[in-house]
């Protein structure tokens, strides 16, 4: 690839690498000059253009990302269509993500071209979310590269997902006179939620005696229980381990097992225990895991639930990265499969930075005709309130100070998006981007050029986003056509993160795994007014 300034009339079959404006349309990054371009740029005055041009042997960026997205292998991922020379590689199910470093780094060896990033290793993920992206930096790269970073991802597993899978779990919790009831009733709650993302069920409960006898009693009677699913035992003490002959260690070899490991470097979590009797699986949990904080009990119960067979050098090899005290770095959301309905937050995202482009030339701003003797940005976020959203963000761009003043008043964060001319997706980074966006459940993303949307029509679609657990896109619709707008899960704002262009967050909804609520709104999920024709039809009066 020869990459530089070409003279516009020796420019054609080069490819722009940057996008090109003119006063009828524009060319956009990536777009390869035919000779009728090249004369639509001459008359524009354009003489010189930043291009590639593609040589024999090189892959433009979309194949290119393609191809290596291609050869890793299908199980439990879906692949994102290829875009700006990017593809984005999704889970399609509950489970683990199991990164080779070795082999990534070998990938991005290659060449500073092709690069792939990915989740760290043994991170739990949830249905659509993002685990990893190819990217290709330039417009063009060599084939002879890419071929070579393929026949690496087909021959080694460089990632994957590997599923949950459901198990039938036993607890033995400890008594002694120092421990409340309360606080093993707790534990029992707050381990059934630890399991709910696998699919696990905490299938009994027994409550013995702090003695190692009582404890490899309740193990042999927890191992000889009928169960449909595969075994786990999780033993919690009443009194912390503080040697290999302790209590519950001492327990698991009277049961006839083996003990694995005493201690782990993850804090919390350093005085679990790992066994296993038979082909079963003993944890003696550390205090830590009374609470649903992240700790190193987390980490060793994903790899069982996994179908992992944990070793004492797996455990041994946590101690880098495994400083959790104070750096919460991979947060789990322990309690969002038992929230209340109404305790599922969304937040609305007003888009309201566009160009108003085909109001004409100098026109007025679509935003600023009155409905009803109102703002159409303003009665869009009057609308966006009245919802009972958690927080309204609107994002501004064109003509940012009268848009603004026009909110004055009203309980709406106002954000300016300075990217606004480049397209949409860089007005939803700016707004999804936002603290209260990146806590909330749900995104509702709504247009503010939308009339006919009503405050009802936005509760409909937040009950139906409630109702899913706030774990599906709920999109509204007319007569079954796909409109707008949409409430996008907080699983999926990573990828809407790395949007670029005027897109939107269709290709998200469309490859997310997740499953899509259409909710029927009429003719408004369709209604938006670009024209100053479609203002007046709409019952509006333009001004400004």
């Amino acid at each position: 690839m020869i990459f530089g300034e070409f003279l516009t009339a020796e420019a054609k079959g080069a490819v722009l690498a940057h996008s090109v404006r003119l006063s009828d349309g524009s060319f956009s990054k990536g777009h390869k000059l035919t000779g009728g371009d090249i004369e639509r740029l001459a008359a524009a005055g354009i003489d010189r253009v930043i291009a590639a041009r593609i040589e024999a042997g090189d892959l433009m960026e979309d194949e290119a990302a393609e191809r290596l997205a291609r050869a890793i292998a299908p199980d439990h991922l879906t692949f994102s269509e290829s875009a700006t020379g990017r593809v984005n590689v999704y889970s399609t199910v509950d489970g683990l993500f199991i990164a080779d470093r070795m082999a990534v780094d070998r990938i991005n060896t290659l060449d500073p071209a092709i690069t792939l990033a990915c989740l760290a290793d043994h991170v739990p993920v949830r249905t659509g979310d993002m685990v990893a992206t190819f990217k290709i930096i330039p417009l063009a790269v060599s084939a002879a590269k890419v071929a070579a970073g393929v026949e690496i991802l087909r021959r080694m597993p460089v990632f994957e997902v590997k599923p949950f899978i459901p198990h039938a779990v036993s607890l033995v919790a400890t008594e002694l006179p120092s421990l409340k009831a309360s606080v093993m009733d707790k534990t029992a709650r707050i381990l059934s939620q630890r399991l709910q993302p696998a699919a696990s069920v905490l299938q009994r409960e027994e409550r013995v005696a702090h003695g190692a006898a009582d404890v490899a009693g309740a193990i042999r009677r927890a191992l000889a229980a009928q169960d449909r699913l595969p075994k786990l035992v999780i033993v919690f003490g009443a009194s912390a381990v503080i040697d290999a002959g302790d209590v519950i260690p001492e327990a698991i070899r009277l049961a006839g097992g083996e003990v694995i490991q005493v201690g782990m470097p993850v804090d919390p979590g350093n005085l679990l225990v790992l066994g296993k009797v038979g082909d079963v699986h003993v944890v003696g949990a550390p205090g830590c895991a009374r609470s649903p904080k992240e700790n190193g009990f987390d980490w060793v119960l994903d790899r069982i639930l996994a179908g992992e067979q944990p070793t004492r050098q797996d455990i041994s090899g946590m101690g880098v990265g495994g400083l959790l005290m104070e750096i919460q770095s991979r947060p789990r959301p322990r309690d969002i499969a038992a929230k209340p309905a109404a305790e599922i937050s969304v937040a609305v995202v007003l888009l309201a930075a566009g160009k108003a482009s085909r109001m004409g030339e100098g026109g007025s701003h679509k935003l600023l005709a009155e409905f009803e003797g109102v703002p159409l940005v303003r009665r869009s976020a009057s609308v966006a309130i009245a919802s009972g959203a958690s927080h309204i963000v609107a994002v501004t761009g064109h003509r940012r100070e009268e848009i603004k003043d026009a909110l004055n008043g009203l309980a709406v964060e106002v954000v300016f998006n300075p990217d606004y001319a480049s397209g949409m997706a860089s007005s939803l980074v700016a707004g999804v981007g936002t603290l209260a966006a990146q806590k909330a459940d749900g995104i509702l993303v709504m247009l503010a050029d939308m009339p006919g949307v009503t405050n009802d029509d936005l509760k409909t679609l937040i009950s139906a986003f409630r109702e899913a657990n706030g774990q599906a896109i709920v999109r509204a619709v007319s007569g079954g056509k796909r409109g707008n707008p949409v409430i996008l899960p907080r699983s999926v704002l990573n990828a809407v993160m790395r949007l670029e262009g005027d897109v939107g967050a269709r290709h998200i909804i469309e490859t997310s795994g997740l499953p899509v609520v259409d909710v029927e709104i009429g003719e408004a999920a369709h209604l938006d007014v670009d024209t100053p024709e479609a203002v007046v039809a709409a019952g509006g009066i333009l001004k400004g």
